[in-house]
């Protein structure tokens, strides 16, 4: 073929890519406004940015709105529960109380509690009162009997990075947004994943929280959006304000196949709680029942 002939070919095929055949390309302008700012941050800014609000944060009390999704594609059932509302009450080190009424109505659905080392979760429709450790690790065959108080725990008052612990960052991007991935690393002779903080880069907050188990079982994933301020009244000594804190918080348990949405419509951090608020009895002639070992025991 002549190099005319290759010429005309060439611009046949150009003219048709560029307007008759269909268009291939595409260009977009995104407003500035609109344009995403993803922020410069070293590892050890991100330590210190996530450490602090770990170190400052000693109490919560807060009014929240809870949806329970229990179930997953992989078992083939998903349950959808109706939304309680809930007066949820933390304390460093463990300690956690969540009372959960219908709305309106005002009926207590639950009430739970934890220490750190015992759970007790009352249950009042069935005249049930349970408990048992905290570390019970023997999933109930009705996902949603897996909430555990300590779940709660983790997603609210987080563990520091410790100086001897091992952490890397490295980058995340996907087209929604991009992110920075601190690792925190499990000690011991083989070196596996115990948690993974995720930061917003367009902001520098917290998005996300992964708990691991060994083996990297993925024990707990909790994401946080809604970022506001808010006042702290009783800051520990030479900490720095908390600042803002998440409204919206989703809990997910994949091996206890459930997720717990919650939205925060009334939050105060750092109040005196009493260590009596997190002390729960059983109600008179409820059934007690004891969980973990090789039987349940039960009595009245």
């Amino acid at each position: 073929m002549s190099r005319v002939c290759i010429c005309m070919v060439l611009l046949t095929l150009s003219l048709a890519a560029c307007g008759c055949g269909g268009h291939v390309h595409q260009v977009t302008t995104v407003p500035a406004a609109q344009r995403a700012v993803a922020l410069d941050a070293t590892e050890e800014q991100l330590l210190e940015r996530y450490n602090a609000f770990a170190r400052g944060l000693q109490t919560v009390n807060a009014t929240v709105e809870l949806k329970p999704i229990a179930g997953s594609k992989y078992s083939g059932v998903i349950d959808e529960y109706h939304e309680v509302k809930a007066f949820l009450q933390a304390s460093r080190p463990y300690n956690i109380r969540m009372i959960g009424q219908v709305p309106v109505v005002g009926k207590t659905v639950f009430d739970m509690a934890s220490d750190g080392q015992e759970f007790e979760v009352s249950i009042p429709s069935k005249n049930k009162f349970l408990t048992g450790p905290v570390s019970l690790e023997r999933p109930s065959s009705k996902p949603i009997e897996n909430l555990r108080p300590q779940h709660l725990v983790d997603a609210l008052l987080w563990p520091e990075v410790r100086k001897e612990e091992t952490a890397f960052i490295e980058e995340f991007n996907d087209e929604d947004a991009r992110y920075y991935v601190l690792t925190v690393l499990r000690g011991g002779y083989k070196k596996e994943s115990l948690r993974k903080v995720w930061f917003d880069r367009t902001d520098l907050h917290v998005s996300r929280l992964q708990y691991f188990g060994p083996k990297g079982a993925l024990l707990s994933d909790v994401h946080y959006a809604d970022w506001q301020g808010v006042a702290a009244t009783n800051m520990p000594s030479g900490n720095a304000p908390i600042g803002d804190f998440p409204r919206v918080i989703r809990i997910d348990r994949p091996h206890d196949e459930y997720r717990l949405d919650m939205n925060v419509t009334k939050i105060a951090l750092n109040e005196p709680l009493d260590a009596e608020r997190f002390k729960l009895a059983p109600p008179a002639g409820a059934e007690i029942v004891q969980l973990g070992g090789a039987a349940e025991d039960k009595k009245p």
